[in-house]
């Protein structure tokens, strides 16, 4: 190799995560990010000079970030400051129907008895105990493992201790999570409820694998506020990384990725600097690389996307308003009464749904807490939409319309929100920002038994190149884009110990939003 510099492209969780793992074992860390901040997607936009999250919202999986802390000499209660919440989310039907989750599965199953019966808080109960023995056989088997195949699975899982091989049968991957939760729940209103976190991924509760439902243990296992956003744990990791050597330059936009001799050389700037590169991680969509805007050099380093398969995009709405009406928290969904007819609209027809669910984060509030009385508070809703931002326009007057859907669903649920500035970003929006995915926030989206073993790993088939984010092997959502990272660094550090990166066997191939 023609460097000892590791070149990161894109500070986002993946790229944060690799470059404090890499810079606290010594190497020579450059992170390259073509916006003027780090978080990626975890971003920050200020209407009316109120600096709000435009992204990810819920922070979960802490054991994640105390690991990735911890193995940096640090502890992330110094870096971090986190609050649990009492209550997971508040969800709300247009029929008046109201149900909160809580962070003990006890109190969610009488908060379920109350609103749907003693029998359907039974079926939680045995719903909260499935969910948490599949995420038990997936944590280290799949999710914090270096990419496996449904045979390297099974070898994990032995290795773990699963003797019987039917009990692979007890994931339900070959069920959907729809046709799964109608066999956990006869309350039509619960299985919407628990079908929305396929949506955590970027899919379809209709076409998703069962084995999804893991998502459902993953809040249930704690869900906090940060102090300062979201966004103020990318910083976090970055100043941490910093700290520990790594430089990060900003407003820095690669145009491609060189090669010598089949290996990775070099980074070159689209201000004509060429960066000497030993290795790079690229912290990207992986869909930049099948469709050569890295340059040809690292062109077959990744598959080309296939527009049928892109996740979810969503049109996201950051407003400073002041509310009336409902009682928000933290986290609040508002249910459409037709939830099959939402996925027929963006998976069938690729549109925006007629009636969508929204999701609102209302970033001032905890539990119960409201903010202070008369003050514009900082809210971030989101509806779901197709991943076409390259192929339409969402111009002024089609963002309204879609804005005015939600707006009638959540006053049919007694919601009100007073005129106040936004800011809001579509699919062609985040399609900007993220090229090659027509806004697709999740990479490809988990649809069909096969699709977590079609991501790719950190391993390319390109030499010293290797990737990491929501696009790749462990999947999207934040603590996954942040294992996705630390296998990216561990592969790399194991493949250098080695001595033999070219000599790497690479096979190309996952698993957070209403």
């Amino acid at each position: 190799m023609s460097s000892t510099r590791v070149v990161i492209i894109g500070a986002g969780m993946g790229g944060l995560s690799a470059a404090l793992r890499l810079a606290a074992k010594g190497l020579h860390v450059t992170v390259l990010e073509r916006a003027a901040q780090p978080g990626g997607k975890m971003r920050q936009l200020s209407p009316a000079g109120l600096a709000m999250d435009a992204g990810p919202t819920v922070f979960t999986m802490r054991h994640v970030f105390e690991t990735l802390f911890d193995e940096a000499g640090a502890s992330l209660d110094d870096h971090v400051r986190l609050h649990p919440l009492t209550i997971l989310a508040r969800h709300a039907w247009a029929d008046g129907g109201r149900l909160d989750l809580y962070a003990s599965v006890e109190a969610s199953a009488q908060a379920i008895g109350d609103f749907a019966g003693a029998a359907e808080a039974h079926r939680f109960s045995a719903f909260a105990a499935e969910t948490r023995a599949i995420y038990s056989m997936l944590d280290r088997s799949f999710m914090r493992a270096p990419k496996p195949d449904m045979a390297g699975l099974a070898r994990n899982l032995w290795r773990d201790g699963l003797r019987n091989p039917l009990d692979l049968l007890r994931m339900r991957p070959f069920e959907t999570m729809w046709a799964a939760l109608s066999r956990s729940f006869n309350e039509p209103r619960l299985r919407q409820l628990f079908g929305r976190y396929a949506t955590y991924c970027g899919s379809s509760p209709f076409q998703s694998p069962a084995t999804l439902m893991l998502i459902a243990h993953a809040e249930q296992k704690g869900v906090w506020s940060v102090d300062g956003g979201m966004h103020a744990l990318a910083r976090a990791i970055a100043a941490l990384a910093e700290a520990k050597g790594a430089s990060f330059r900003y407003n820095a936009h690669v145009n491609a990725i060189r090669t010598s001799g089949g290996t990775v050389d070099a980074v070159a700037l689209s201000t004509g600097e060429v960066i000497p590169a030993g290795a790079v991680i690229f912290n990207g969509d992986c869909a930049a690389l099948g469709e050569g805007l890295l340059g040809p050099a690292v062109r077959r380093a990744a598959p080309r996307a296939q527009v049928k398969r892109r996740s979810l995009s969503a049109i996201v709405s950051c407003r400073a308003t002041r509310t009336g009406g409902f009682p928000l928290i933290r986290h609040n969904v508002f249910f459409s009464a037709d939830y099959p007819a939402e996925f027929r609209d963006v998976f069938g027809q690729g549109r925006v749904p007629a009636e969508p669910t929204v999701y609102i984060c209302a970033q001032d509030r905890s539990d119960d807490g409201l903010p202070e009385t008369g003050r514009a508070e900082r809210l971030l809703c989101l509806i779901n939409a197709p991943a076409n931002g390259d192929t339409q326009v969402y111009d002024d007057r089609e963002i309204a319309r879609c804005e005015d859907r939600a707006a009638r669903l959540m006053a049919a649920c007694g919601l009100t929100l007073h005129p106040g500035p936004s800011e809001t970003t579509s699919p062609s929006g985040f399609h900007a920002l993220f090229p090659a995915t027509g806004g697709g926030l999740y990479g490809q989206a988990s649809h069909g038994w096969q699709a977590s073993f079609r991501r790719p790993g950190a391993r390319t088939s390109v030499p010293g190149l290797y990737l990491a984010g929501g696009s790749v092997h462990p999947g999207p959502g934040v603590p996954m884009a942040a294992l996705s990272g630390m296998t990216a660094a561990d592969s790399l550090l194991r493949d250098r110990t080695s001595r033999q990166p070219s000599r790497m066997a690479v096979t190309a191939g996952g698993m957070s939003t209403p």
